[in-house]
């Protein structure tokens, strides 16, 4: 069993299955909780139980180095075995990554792409709602082509919370599909801004990207990904699919290559 591990800025997404079957279970770890390598092995151990000894490999892909080696020792010490690291010299994700400097590319961001190949048509537009909210383009040969960060809707709603002293705290949450674009009072005016403001950002980021890099006859399809894709889906144009396993299945496909 293939335990993979996606260690992002607000949680650590742990999900354990057979490398060329399905996902078994996933499990959420928040990333703030682990301080030490002592920490971060209590926490794996009680988050997964006994699940654990039927892991006998594991990959690793991060965007957080201070808790990455943390990460590395405990699932060493737990398993046995050293775990493959995205990223590290002599594992090979398998595709090109076209940008201005490749070793800056989100580890994360790649691994969506190396899933979006393996599980999905390209061309295509990988979103991920995370901790900032990323749009990227994989080429129809699976090549990562580079891509756009925005900030996440939680830290906008965080900002304007900090930010401005008489508006009042938002709860991030699923709004109903008929949300006012006016809003009648504060409340409804911040959630028209953050929910159709989200909306009309990626609609007009997607239609940008379609129109400077679809070729004629592409449908360039949008793959959403992350906690939030749901809320948003519905609302925007062209074809959208949801993949909330597609960092983790991009885990999988990478340790496949590399076996």
């Amino acid at each position: 069993m293939l335990l993979a591990i996606d260690v992002g800025n607000t949680n650590l997404v742990l999900a354990l299955g057979e490398v060329d079957g399905d996902i078994r279970d996933v499990w959420r770890i928040r990333t703030d909780a682990i301080c030490d390598t002592a920490t971060c092995a209590e926490l794996m151990h009680t988050t997964i139980g006994s699940a654990l000894a039927g892991a006998t490999d594991a990959i690793i892909a991060s965007v957080v180095p201070d808790v990455t080696p943390h990460v590395v020792t405990s699932l060493t010490a737990l398993t046995g075995r050293a775990p493959l690291v995205v990223g590290a010299p002599g594992v090979d994700i398998g595709i090109d990554v076209n940008i201005d400097r490749p070793e800056q590319a989100g580890a994360d961001r790649l691994v969506n792409a190396v899933g979006a190949g393996a599980h999905h048509l390209l061309p295509a537009i990988v979103l991920d709602f995370g901790t900032a909210t990323t749009l990227d383009l994989v080429a129809a040969d699976g090549a990562y082509e580079g891509g756009i960060i925005a900030p996440g809707v939680a830290l906008s709603i965080e900002s304007l919370e900090r930010a401005a002293a008489q508006l009042p705290r938002l709860e991030l949450r699923r709004f109903e599909d008929d949300l006012p674009i006016l809003g009648k009072n504060t409340v409804a005016a911040m959630e028209s801004g953050v929910f159709w403001g989200y909306v009309s950002m990626i609609d007009g980021l997607m239609a940008r990207l379609r129109a400077a890099h679809a070729r004629p006859g592409d449908d360039m399809q949008a793959i959403m990904t992350g906690g939030l894709a749901g809320l948003f889906a519905d609302h925007l144009a062209g074809p959208v699919i949801v993949d909330t396993d597609l960092t983790v299945k991009g885990l999988f496909e990478i340790f496949a290559r590399n076996r």
